[in-house]
């Protein structure tokens, strides 16, 4: 389930399976130029990065994001049939690829509303699901996810900390569940590594990020 499957930094994820994935490009560390779908799942600076959207793009790359992000990205060049708006609770295809869309919210804190509509994803590749939750506590919506491999946020302050990730992590009961928004803007190390010790024995907790 994880093979071509890399935590690049921070949140950002690449996918090269059946196509080329990255989700929430941020500090790429060369032109690649390859993706053929990006999923950005809000405007903070660490998830929706010109620069590094820019390093992975090619030519009729198509690009998933919330609605507001609509400007910037045809003031970026891309042409309205590459860009797919979404909202949370959506369903859509993406260069073939089917994808869910979830509610990414902060329930005491105020640094991602729920009135942005700032979205996760659930991205369907033969046959297994993967769960990018993007920036957000532990939510009604996410607590009613169904996928295989889930992606969590574990460095708290801005979203849930790995407590919280692993409580979630263990009532979804996914088969593999990875840590992210670490180690660069927010959290440490330590965090994923306790993270993954704190899941039920039946789900594999693994490290991506390099």
């Amino acid at each position: 389930m994880l093979d071509n499957i890399t935590v690049l930094c921070h949140s950002s994820i690449k996918i090269n399976k059946e196509k080329i994935i990255y989700i929430d490009p941020f500090k790429i560390d060369k032109e690649y130029n390859d993706a053929d779908i990006i999923f950005i799942t809000h405007d903070h600076y660490d998830h929706y990065s010109e620069e590094d959207i820019n390093k992975v793009r090619k030519e009729n790359t198509i690009i998933v994001a919330p609605e507001e992000l609509l400007p910037k990205l045809l003031n970026n060049g891309f042409k309205e049939d590459e860009i797919i708006t979404v909202d949370p609770d959506e369903e859509d295809m993406a260069s073939d690829i089917r994808f869910e869309t979830v509610a990414a919210y902060n329930i005491d804190k105020p640094y991602h509303p729920k009135e942005n509509k700032w979205v996760g994803y659930v991205i369907e590749i033969n046959g297994i699901r993967y769960y990018i939750a993007g920036d957000t506590d532990i939510t009604e919506e996410s607590l009613k996810i169904k996928c295989d491999v889930a992606f969590v946020p574990v460095g708290g302050i801005y979203t849930m900390d790995f407590k919280d990730a692993a409580y979630l992590i263990n009532k979804i009961q996914p088969k593999i569940a990875i840590p992210i928004h670490y180690g660069s803007v927010v959290g440490i190390n330590q965090d994923a590594t306790d993270f993954i010790k704190l899941l039920n024995p039946n789900i594999k907790g693994v490290i991506l990020m390099k």
